[in-house]
């Protein structure tokens, strides 16, 4: 035999031999550690979908809202929106399993078989973060799971699974063609160049060996001659480049999106303590919006503890401040709950709005809500105090309706989201109109004829109040009316309205009958006293019954 034929018989698979298995390698190598970094970017998804609703959950926890089934949904809500922010691609699917493989909801349409169902449900069971493959609407996908016990869902972060792997198809076809051409040059080259082939496919192995063991993508394999097996090593370099890159961008991504998602938590939870979530919504999507101006129609609410001098002066300082702390909570509280915003505390006074930065069709509505809610409250508050053997707070509230100015104001250093204009001035004078005509909430005409049909109001009186010059009709909504008090508002009104005819005999009528039915409403006695005053001395005939208060 001729001495060529035993050198390629001994030569061949020296150098074959290290190019398929340099090849093979590389490409399981390759493919290992592009399904490691895809597999770390669901598992980071799934990581960060979690998170996220851990911070839902928690929120709900500090609030007290675990038991509400509204801000529960709410916040389920915002996990799955968050989840459709994940997607990256459209062959990725994100989904969350409640027990028994039941969807609890699908970043898109997805037909779920019943043996697929079962299946997620055995997934579901074991409660546990698991890598692996399943099946839905009969299509392979990879998938990261994720156990989140507050919700009992069990999230599911998916990509098909052609989509998945077929980068690491190209990469066997690209090495397999490499192998086929450094073999075809091999042979081509063994004739003249057999020793010096030697030293460069050992050095290209070894060089190639180095990076499958350390995982090490920016290790290069070094080249020696521009001919196939150059363009193999180049290629390979290349290869380990774009997968460099493409690994650093991963991780440079997933850096900025954490601390970015970790920032905005931050803010989310200082901020929530102050405003609704739908205010902080809107703040997040559009913040420029929030620092203009703008005149729009609103609700303002003023609420003032009775007689607060008296109880800070004999209460320690700081069973006061706990008394106080603790009714504030209450209040605000139940202002949120209606979409309204606490804009001050002014002493032991709450200022409040409805309608801004986000408006509603209801405000006039859901500012009479939380007064009356308020009210309900005091007396759970009052409660409470008399436990404690602490005086009882006795509040006063009133509600305007109108058109204001809304914005930030302020200086550089210090700015306030806030409401101006009359109609704030006359929202606080009605505050102070309890006092004198004796109920807890009073409210505008503006307001009455915008709640009059779904809450029974009842008419106080015809004043301008101090520092206004126009009359305004104000009322005392009820959440509720028994019977007799159905009967009694009915003569009560039909007297008023002969009062202000100068019927005052007619009226006097009526408001007995009245009081009859309510004789402890102080409104029906005034009325009464009113015209039993104009039957013993009628008023002259400018006389329009309209009463100018100087007290604010």
């Amino acid at each position: 035999m001729r001495i060529r034929y035993k050198f390629f018989l001994v030569v061949l698979p020296l150098v074959i031999l290290p190019v398929l298995i340099a090849g093979l390698t590389s490409a399981l190598a390759a493919r290992n550690e592009i399904t490691r970094i895809a597999q770390s970017s669901l598992e980071f998804k799934a990581e960060q979908l979690r998170s996220y609703a851990e911070s839902q959950w928690r929120l709900l926890v500090t609030n007290e809202l675990t038991d509400e089934p509204r801000y529960v949904a709410a916040a389920e809500h915002a996990v799955e929106t968050f989840a459709v922010g994940l997607i990256r691609s459209p062959s990725e699917l994100i989904l969350a399993v409640e027990h028994g493989g039941a969807i609890a909801f699908s970043t898109d349409d997805v037909e779920v078989e019943s043996d697929e169902t079962e299946a997620l449900g055995r997934w579901y069971d074991r409660e546990q973060d698991e890598w692996g493959e399943i099946v839905l609407a009969g299509t392979s996908r990879v998938a990261q799971s994720a156990y989140f016990a507050p919700f009992d869902w069990m999230f599911f972060v998916t990509d098909r699974e052609d989509t998945f792997y077929a980068v690491i198809r190209q990469i066997y076809t690209q090495s397999g063609t490499i192998a086929g051409i450094g073999l075809a040059a091999s042979l081509l080259l063994l004739f003249v160049f057999a020793r010096h082939l030697l030293y460069p496919l050992d050095t290209m192995a070894g060089s190639m060996r180095h990076i499958m063991r350390s995982g090490d993508l920016s290790h290069r394999v070094p080249l020696f001659y521009r001919d196939e097996f150059g363009d193999l090593g180049h290629t390979f370099n290349l290869m380990t480049d774009e997968l460099e890159k493409a690994y650093d961008e991963i991780k440079r991504f997933a850096y900025q999106a954490a601390i970015a998602r970790r920032q905005e938590q931050k803010v989310r939870t200082v901020f929530q303590r102050y405003v609704p979530i739908d205010v902080l919504d809107q703040l997040f999507a559009n913040p420029e919006s929030m620092l203009v101006g703008d005149n729009r129609e609103l609700a303002v609410l003023f609420s003032d503890i009775r007689g607060f001098t008296s109880i800070s002066e004999n209460l320690p300082p700081d069973r006061l401040i706990e008394s106080l702390n603790e009714y504030f909570s209450r209040m605000v509280d139940l202002i949120y709950a209606r979409n309204g915003i606490v804009d001050k505390y002014i002493g032991d006074a709450i200022m409040a709005f409805f309608g801004a930065p986000v408006r509603h069709d209801n405000d006039a509505l859901l500012a009479v809500e939380a007064g009356l809610d308020m009210l309900e409250a005091i007396d759970a508050f009052n409660e409470t105090q008399r436990a404690r053997d602490l005086p009882e707070f006795r509040t006063g509230i009133g509600v305007n309706f109108g058109q204001v100015t809304v914005g930030n104001v302020g200086s550089e250093r210090k700015m306030d989201y806030t409401v101006m204009g009359d109609m704030v001035n006359l929202a606080s004078r009605l505050e102070g109109l309890t006092k004198i005509y004796r109920v807890p909430l009073i409210i505008s005409e503006s307001v009455a004829a915008k709640v009059r049909d779904t809450v029974p109001c009842q008419f106080v009186d015809t004043v301008t109040v101090k520092g206004k010059q126009y009359r305004t009709k104000i009322f005392y909504p009820r959440r509720r009316l028994s019977s007799n008090a159905e009967k009694g508002w009915k003569l009560y009104h039909a007297g008023v309205k002969r009062y202000y005819a100068r019927e005052f005999t007619e009226a006097k009528r009526y408001l007995v009958a009245a009081r009859k039915l309510l004789p402890n409403d102080p409104l029906v006695g005034r009325f009464l006293s009113r015209s039993e005053e104009c039957i013993a001395h009628p008023p002259p005939k400018e006389w329009t019954g309209v009463v100018e208060l100087s007290e604010k």
